[in-house]
């Protein structure tokens, strides 16, 4: 199977957006749901269907993964076929990569204890309760709210961390801060949208923020390079910070 470079699940065509929802039949489930988007041919895809199986994907590749560096991990992830160029399926991907390199990286010791089957029980909670949250963001919503879903994906991951709720006081600061930091980086690169280079980003920016204010060291490459540009056809070339051309 290929990967979806963007387009329609259905037909592959383009994908287009309207100003005003509209009720629409998804082509998979059959459900009736209020969009943004079709693809040109009227094809519609709701966001259960089009990121099933790429959290899933997403969920057992973080369970077997080693590794510290939350890029290296979304990197391995983004070449499986059902992770496509674009998709709500990043805004539990980039949570649930950071989680997984927060992890390895020694920071679920301190509440798991030296037990490492309780430090894998509290793990696969996290990642759990990082699924359903951000399968909860709606796709399109980096345009249509004017906040990525990538970005909001690591203000989820600092919640989950560091147990906020509405109610706490410095978790909630810094589950805040964390997505407004994310989301300012993304916002200063431009649009249109790139859920590969905001994910990037909105990881990059939760490595060094997890690292300041909790004392956590995860890894990250010298240089990040993406390989999808030329998936992406709103690409923004030599203008995005990972561009290998």
């Amino acid at each position: 199977m290929a990967r979806n470079a963007g387009a329609c699940l259905v037909c592959g065509k383009p994908v287009i957006y309207f100003e005003k929802a509209r009720k629409m039949e998804c082509s998979m489930c059959h459900g009736v749901f209020e969009s943004h988007a079709s693809c040109e041919d009227g094809h519609y895809v709701c966001d259960e269907c089009h990121a099933r199986r790429g959290i899933q994907v997403v969920l057992e590749g973080c369970l077997a993964s080693k590794e510290k560096d939350p890029i290296l991990i979304m990197q391995k992830l983004m070449e499986d076929p059902y992770i496509y160029m674009h998709g709500p399926e990043h805004h539990v991907m980039v949570g649930a990569a950071l989680l997984t390199a927060y992890k390895n990286s020694g920071g679920f010791k301190e509440r798991g204890g030296q037990i490492p089957q309780e430090e894998q029980r509290v793990f696969e909670n996290a990642l759990e309760e990082m699924k359903a949250r951000g399968s909860e963001y709606p796709g399109g919503a980096c345009g249509l709210w004017g906040c990525c879903g990538a970005a909001v994906s690591t203000g989820i991951f600092m919640s989950i961390i560091t147990k906020a709720t509405p109610l706490t006081g410095k978790s909630w600061k810094l589950s805040n801060q964390m997505t407004s930091r994310a989301l300012g980086a993304i916002a200063e690169l431009g649009g249109p949208r790139c859920c590969k280079r905001n994910s990037f980003t909105a990881a990059k920016e939760a490595v060094e923020f997890v690292k300041k204010k909790l004392g956590v060291e995860m890894e990250l490459p010298e240089k990040i390079g993406c390989s999808f540009s030329d998936e992406n056809q709103q690409c923004l070339k030599r203008h995005c910070p990972y561009h290998r051309g």
